[in-house]
């Protein structure tokens, strides 16, 4: 129940969803390399998921993580300062610790997991080049309000200062009325990630993107990318296009499920209300609980795993070198369509060890 994408598919369910035309170039792909930028038609399809976005403002890498990586080894040098929204993604900490100063600034868990702007502001150096952000957040599932947001991209574009934001579980939202946009749609020195792996349910395929309007980084982020993967997957390519054509499709049926087990979550944490606090996420498909019972939490999730086989992320998976961590919470995913499985398993435990 750590899981932290959506249920995937087949290729054969997905290719089902394909139209005659994309099937054909499916199976009569020629296997050899790809373009570094990605190919022309995963580009169009991908910049047709923004507002504004042409596809020459794409980039495509081997799932997020390489995206964060090149973007962080371009955009920073060992004179520069970062900012990190903390908990955040881990390589959203480490990449710009290992090249430059960092700080980190902490969601409030008191006002929902928010960001408090003046603090940012407050963290701010001469030599801040960049700003990390994560919303919907990765562990919390957080969304942070339309004003904040519009607050943080005026602060950079004061400043002149990078904002790198993960995007990953955009679409995923409980309600879409608290959508934030997408950060390179409103803002020029934005750089917004994404990847076909958590909201669209397809990590196997590992595409991913970053989309930015300024050209001159993204170039700089290609030439870096042939010291890498060189270019993506051609198979992976023509199935993400299936994918993206259909998107309404799996969107659809990927939040009815996250719908469906978050009632499910809700109603299994309020029937053991000593043991745990919970409020459900804004968005995507992981939130993190409190845990309240008898023990400490690392133990707790140590036990549960050792008899019963659920698999919980303990706290101790999320230390932080910028800020205390938490450690009175897990996270929990449930994007999965087996979820009734593992809440048996963990309801169980808890009803044997006398938690209430």
């Amino acid at each position: 129940m750590t899981a932290s994408d959506m249920e995937s598919m087949s290729v054969s369910d997905l290719l089902a969803m394909a139209t005659p035309e994309d099937r054909h170039l499916f199976e009569t792909l020629r296997l050899g390399y790809t373009e570094t930028l990605g190919l022309p038609e995963l580009r169009m399809e991908i910049a047709q998921t923004y507002d504004s976005a042409k596809p020459e403002h794409i980039l495509c890498f081997v799932g997020a993580e390489e995206g964060v990586y090149i973007a962080m080894r371009v955009l920073l040098a060992p004179e520069d300062h970062a900012i990190i929204i903390v908990p955040n993604y881990q390589a959203a900490e480490t990449l710009p610790l290992s090249i430059c100063a960092v700080s980190g600034v902490a969601l409030n868990p008191d006002d929902n997991w928010s960001l408090n702007i003046d603090q940012i502001r407050h963290a701010l150096r001469p030599n801040t080049k960049l700003i990390s952000i994560n919303f919907p957040n990765n562990p919390t599932g957080t969304i942070i309000p339309r004003d904040r947001f519009d607050d943080l991209v005026e602060l950079c574009r004061e400043r002149g200062i990078y904002l790198f934001s993960d995007e990953v579980y955009r679409l995923l939202e409980r309600d879409a009325g608290i959508r934030l946009p997408q950060a390179a749609d409103v803002y020029e020195r934005a750089l917004s990630l994404n990847v076909m792996s958590k909201a669209y349910g397809l990590p196997g395929l590992r595409i991913g993107w970053v989309m930015t309007k300024d050209r001159e980084v993204l170039q700089r982020m290609e030439r870096y990318k042939h010291y890498l993967s060189i270019c993506n997957s051609a198979p992976s390519e023509r199935l993400a296009i299936i994918a993206l054509k259909a998107r309404d499709k799996i969107l659809t049926r990927n939040r009815a499920l996250v719908s469906e087990n978050l009632r499910k979550l809700t109603a299994f944490f309020n029937d053991f209300p000593a043991s745990f606090r919970w409020t459900e996420s804004d968005g995507g498909c992981v939130g993190f609980p409190r845990y309240t019972g008898p023990m400490d939490t690392n133990t707790f999730c140590e036990i549960l795993v050792e008899e019963t086989g659920v698999l919980l992320l303990p706290p101790t998976v999320y230390r932080s070198e910028l800020l205390e961590a938490p450690q009175d919470r897990f996270r929990i995913g449930f994007g999965r369509k087996d979820m009734d499985i593992g809440l048996a398993a963990f309801r169980n435990y808890l009803l044997k060890t006398g938690h209430r």
